[in-house]
């Protein structure tokens, strides 16, 4: 039996071809700040601030994380992918200039003429294209913003959102977890955990540790015994502290600790989670990519992961670390959430809980995630996150804001001499 009217169509216009990628960067001064000095640096917020992270054991970022981690080479960008009847996928990204360079000058080449909805075809084309240079990092950094573009244009050409597209809703909304510096907030706005980031890496010594703790113990004390409380450890502990970490929040409430470990570091894992507190979870993947290091993470015991949708390689990829994930029984719940997350876990059976990050200036307030260069996300009422039913992933691009596009599709006249 054929498809029938309205059916036939839909398909059709999904078939559409691709015939421009375009990469817009969103302008340094819109990002945090960048210094060589951390100490004259002023962080733009909590996100940039007194963070454990890889540089804490250099004094001049201990207090400023932005400062160490941040370059104007780096940075924001958004990715348009056009259809042939014109129609425009769109997506947000990291990786700046550099990945920028990638995409106009090398997977531009690579998808153009495919058809929207041929997503395996693309992202194939992709990484293997990009192998001699990619597998980890910026590479995947390009990847992932392409294939969230093209599945935004699927999405956009059927008339239908992502989460449409791959599964359906398995429930009307998701109940989220805040990140931030305030979980008190986060409690009286709906959410069902709060998240804090870790504020000492073990350069700081036993003084540093006993922050860590009394910082989850004062957090305890405010929120009360039945509000979870989390970790975020940003890469900057080793097995030893971690263990040890573990075990005096555990009697504090304190579910999990978050990326605790570098992430190619698969035996610390395993044997943190030999070793460590069995009632806190080990949780990591922000930094992993594509799919065999999601296995080897499975495989050294992290029981939920945390693959970030435009670090990994996008949602064709998510969704066989899912997959992979389920046949393991570790529940999938992708860093940072927002409408990209929401499409993907909103389809999910195991687990309803999504990630949502606080990002006013002090923590305080919740707002879209994707704003000012991509207008349209909705964000969690009372905790609980819809991404709603708008084709793709409901997003437009904001085309009254100032954005740089420095290739125009031929990479090397435009790098032309540049410094």
């Amino acid at each position: 039996m054929g498809f029938e009217g309205s059916e036939r169509n839909v398909v059709s216009k999904a078939s559409e071809r691709i015939v421009d990628v375009r990469v817009w960067l969103i302008p340094p001064e819109d990002r945090e700040p960048a210094s060589t000095d951390g100490h004259e640096a002023k962080p733009a917020n909590w996100i940039a601030g007194n963070i454990a992270n890889p540089l804490s054991r250099y004094p001049e970022f201990a207090a400023n994380r932005a400062s160490g981690i941040n370059s104007r080479l780096l940075g924001g960008l958004i990715v348009e992918v056009e259809s042939s009847s014109g129609v425009i996928g769109v997506a947000s990204g990291s990786g700046g200039f550099a990945a920028a360079a990638i995409i106009e000058g090398h997977l531009a080449r690579l998808i153009t003429g495919a058809a929207a909805n041929q997503h395996e075809w693309i992202w194939d084309r992709m990484y293997a294209g990009s192998l001699h240079y990619g597998r980890k990092g910026m590479a995947l950094h390009a990847i992932s913003a392409v294939d969230l573009a093209v599945w935004d244009l699927h999405g956009k050409l059927a008339g239908l959102p992502v989460h449409a597209l791959i599964g359906g809703r398995m429930r009307e909304a998701l109940r989220c977890y805040a990140t931030g510096p305030r979980p008190d907030i986060a409690r009286e706005l709906g959410f069902i955990a709060g998240k804090l980031p870790l504020p000492n890496a073990p350069c700081a010594g036993d003084e540093g540790f006993e922050a860590n703790v009394d910082l989850a113990r004062s957090w305890r004390q405010r929120v009360g015994k039945d509000f979870p409380l989390l970790y975020d450890c940003w890469m900057a502990l080793d097995v030893a502290y971690t263990v040890r970490l573990m075990e005096a929040i555990q009697p504090l409430g304190v579910r999990w600790v978050e990326d605790c470990l570098p992430p190619d570091e698969y035996e610390g894992f395993r044997q943190i989670r030999e070793r460590g507190n069995q009632n806190v979870l080990m949780v990591t993947g922000e930094h992993e990519y594509a799919l065999t290091g999601f296995k080897q993470l499975l495989d050294a015991g992290v029981q939920i992961l945390q693959p970030d949708l435009g670090w990994c390689g996008g949602m064709t990829v998510l969704l066989k670390i899912s997959a992979l994930a389920h046949a393991y029984r570790v529940p999938v719940i992708p860093h940072c959430g927002g409408m990209y997350g929401a499409h993907f876990s909103i389809t999910r059976s195991d687990l309803d809980i999504a990630e949502y990050v606080v990002s006013a200036a002090e923590g305080d307030a919740v707002s879209p995630m994707h704003e000012p260069y991509l207008l349209g996300a909705t964000i969690p009422e009372r905790g609980r996150h819809d991404p709603g039913d708008a084709p793709g992933f409901g997003m437009e691009l904001n085309r009254d804001l100032p954005l740089q596009r420095p290739f125009h599709g031929e990479v090397w006249p435009a790098l032309a001499g540049q410094d």
